[in-house]
């Protein structure tokens, strides 16, 4: 693997392969999002683990049903491979299919069935599927083989194997080396103990041998693909409003995995954090729904992200007799639980009554019981059923009074058996008589997280539009918070080289007087969203009123941090076309929003106004106007009594124009505008497509601001002609944008009458004609002050308005 293209590993569970479109749409993941050397790990197709099992257990019951059920599945799987392949890949498979169905037939008739021959049978569904799609994918032009994870797994028999890692990382080097140019579909669930024996993985088995192989692999991420996007703040099919979380903690997604939450599996998280691999949790269903990708941040934590629950939790009560000291018997109890690995999902402590709880999940509880009973505690020992569960988990949650308050208060009319805080304070537990449980959680769901949202805002650049944003701020700030429910606190301010974040608030009306002091140097491009990775507020918002390129193509990283972005800067929307579709794509993926109507018309509603039209069934032809504040401003005042070289000086002086006034002088702005505002309409248009009269001659292009503003009065001499020639037909100069209906895009000096509707504006005013299927003969036409510090910094804020209403 190059340094450039790291190697990634896929995981897809059985409801990711339950039929012939289920594979189809994971070919087609694997052509987007995975590379030529990748590694893929797959579960058996469907339910065909499940079918296995049945059949094992009708061997000792009903010959007949048996055999019916090993037919059933052996059509199930012919037909997988008859709908997906052909030619001689599809015979080949069915040969294969058939010679092992007849060989798991033969291994039934030797009942009963040892441990070891159980295993070897229950493992054929994950070889069939690995042996598919590694075809399929070959097929589809994507090159692959398969593996079978018994040739590198090594494990030993018991109630949940661990994979000896040790053993297993110079098997798997050695197979990985045979298979250098390919993608390797590995078989997950199972492995080999030292006798050579089929050993499986136990629950969520798929998933631990994908991120244990993940982590011998070394691969960069371990994504794990199923039919859900990821963590949610509550189950989705019982809370409607429940949210999509981008980011997890890995304690908090351990603590999720322990009270047995079924999108994440403990075991699934030891080998994740015991390496450097990311975890990433997506659906295959629908790929572009947004992810959860789970962190290694431990900085503090601000309180409840989830509500879990779960039905069908048994109690394993503890009494000690009076004549007996409790804490001799707590601790013996705790390092029992604690060294077969069996930790409770709540425990209650009764000193007075002499009682111990332990909470339970069916699945486990009578392990923990036989363990008990073995032990000879000093304690009367009673299994009580009929439990269920509700629980929040955050880090911080414990400290959280609001949290806490809300959870107890929700609780104080149920019938609580007791609630407990677990030791690491990541979550509050409430173990109940079972209840209307689905109710419950939507209770508190919305106790919890109806309250208000933590919102962090971050600047990127400090000049004159920067920094007329904070004084907006600081007068607006108290109106925005009462308006919208939310708090916003000021938490960074970055430049070109520095940056100060501090995630306990920075103080706008401080900020620029106390950057010198309190920011830092960047030692990497980018580091700034590093340091945020730890913040600990509800969502961030990324404000960009630079004009700054490299901080446009930091926009998919930004993204994939997990934060919002409002931009003034037009350098993304206005890039090629694959350029704007990839950053699109980054904010979509992640379930972020980028807000831009800064971009173009400053204050004015014109993005909204196009994308309104838009989306309610109009169609936009064309467009034109005077897209550029600054250029309205020059050409309203260029009447010939004063030279244009010093109008431009007067504008950059008054703030009107960029820092260096040949970005609006060589026509890229306009451009930039007319590109945006063009897809936002949903035209499709290219900056090289737009042809670009430039005011910036050769010869000032590239030298230094002061030297350009020296030689300046070269701009008379162009510009002079042309007006004295507009004025001798009666005419003005104006600097327009076109594009029509055929596709055509111009931008540069027109000669108007002094009645056209373009000549005749305010100084700075910007003008926009939109013609439509609605507004055909009649154009809409938007016009105000399109350039300044106050009316872009107003923007700004009314973009942070739209996204507060979004989240």
């Amino acid at each position: 693997m190059s340094a450039g293209n790291p190697r990634q590993l896929h995981k897809f569970g059985g409801s990711s392969l339950a039929d012939p479109d289920c594979y189809r749409r994971v070919v087609e993941i694997l052509r987007e999002y995975s590379g030529d050397t990748d590694l893929v790990v797959v579960s058996a197709a469907g339910k065909t683990t499940n079918n296995l099992i049945e059949w094992l257990t009708l061997l000792g019951k009903d010959g007949r049903q048996a055999h019916e059920a090993l037919q059933a599945l052996r059509q199930f799987q012919q037909q997988l491979i008859e709908n997906l392949l052909s030619g001689e890949l599809a015979d080949e498979l069915l040969t294969q299919l058939h010679l092992e169905l007849g060989e798991i037939a033969r291994v039934g008739e030797q009942l009963p069935l040892s441990e070891a021959q159980s295993a070897w049978v229950q493992g054929h569904g994950e070889l069939w599927s690995a042996r598919l799609m590694a075809a399929l994918l070959s097929q589809q032009g994507l090159p692959a083989v398969n593996l079978d994870s018994r040739l590198f797994l090594r494990t030993e028999r018991s109630a949940q194997p661990e994979v000896d890692r040790a053993q297993s990382w110079p098997l798997l080097k050695a197979q990985l080396a045979q298979h250098q140019h390919k993608r390797v579909v590995i078989t997950g669930f199972m492995a080999r103990n030292s006798a050579g024996e089929t050993v499986l993985l136990g629950r969520n088995g798929s998933d631990y041998s994908a991120t244990v192989i993940g982590a011998l692999a070394e691969v960069q991420r371990v994504t794990i693909w199923s039919d859900v996007a990821g963590v949610y703040s509550a189950d989705p099919r019982k809370v409607g409003d429940a949210c999509l979380l981008p980011l997890l903690r890995l304690d908090e997604a351990s603590e999720l995995a322990r009270l047995a939450a079924p999108v994440l599996h403990s075991r699934t998280l030891q080998p994740v954090a015991q390496s450097a691999i990311d975890l990433t949790l997506r659906c295959s269903h629908q790929p572009e729904s947004g992810s959860t990708r789970v962190e290694r941040v431990l900085a503090s934590g601000r309180g409840a992200k989830i509500v879990t629950s779960l039905d069908d939790v048994c109690v394993i009560a503890l009494s000690v007799p009076r004549s007996q000291t409790l804490e001799p018997v707590l601790a013996e109890v705790d390092r029992l639980l604690q060294r077969a690995q069996l930790l409770p999902l709540a425990r209650s402590v009764e000193a007075d009554k002499g009682r111990i709880q332990l909470a339970y999940t069916t699945e486990v509880v009578g392990s923990v019981l036989a363990l008990l009973q073995d032990s000879g505690i000093a304690a009367e020992i009673k299994l009580r059923d009929g439990f269920s569960m509700v629980a929040v988990v955050g880090a911080g949650v414990v400290n959280n009074a609001v949290h806490c308050y809300g959870f107890y208060q929700q609780l104080k009319r149920q019938p609580v058996e007791f609630i407990a805080e677990s030791e690491s304070g990541l979550s509050l537990v409430g173990v109940l008589r079972q209840t209307d449980l689905d109710r419950l959680i939507q209770q508190i769901h919305q106790h919890l997280f109806q309250a208000q949202k933590q919102i962090g805002l971050v600047l990127c650049g400090k000049g004159n539009i920067g920094s007329r944003w904070l004084e907006l701020f600081a007068r607006e700030k108290v109106a925005l918070e009462k308006r919208h429910g939310m708090s916003f606190t000021l938490i960074g301010v970055v430049d070109s080289r520095r940056y100060w974040i501090d995630t306990r608030g920075i103080n706008p009306e401080q900020a620029l007087t106390a950057y010198e002091d309190e920011a830092v140097e960047s030692a990497a491009s980018g580091e700034w969203l590093s340091v945020l990775a730890s913040h600990p507020y509800d969502d961030v918002i990324v404000l960009d009123v630079t004009a700054s390129s490299e901080l446009a193509a930091r926009y998919p990283a930004i993204a994939e941090a997990g934060f919002h972005l409002i931009s003034a800067n037009k350098v993304a929307g206005s890039a090629s076309g694959e350029q704007y579709h990839a950053v699109q794509d980054a904010f979509a993926k992640s379930s972020r929003f980028w807000l831009y109507n800064a971009t173009v018309g400053a204050g004015l509603p014109v993005n909204h106004t196009v994308r309104d039209l838009c989306d309610s069934g109009d169609t936009i032809i064309a467009l034109s106007g005077i897209f550029s504040g600054t250029l309205s401003w020059l050409f309203q005042q260029y009447d010939g009594s004063v030279p244009f070289s010093q109008l431009v000086e007067q504008a950059w002086q008054q703030g009107l124009t960029e820092p260096d006034p040949r970005s609006d002088l060589d026509g890229s702005d306009v451009m930039r505008k007319l590109v945006i505002l063009a897809r936002e309409s949903g035209l499709v248009l290219e900056p090289e497509q737009v042809r670009v009269e430039t005011l910036v001659p050769e010869a000032l292009a590239e030298l230094s601001l002061d030297g350009f503003f020296e030689q300046a009065a070269v701009l008379d001499n162009i510009l002079a002609e042309r007006l004295s020639k507009a004025q001798k037909e009666d005419k003005v100069l104006r600097y327009i944008a076109r594009l029509d209906r055929h596709g055509k895009a111009v931008v540069g000096v027109e000669a108007l009458s002094r009645e056209h509707a373009l000549a005749n504006l305010l100084p700075c005013d910007n003008i926009f004609a939109i013609e439509s299927r609605w507004y055909r003969d009649n154009p809409l036409v938007i016009r105000g002050p399109g350039a300044g510090r106050d009316v872009t910094a107003g923007a700004l804020l009314s973009d942070i308005n739209r996204m507060a209403t979004m989240l």
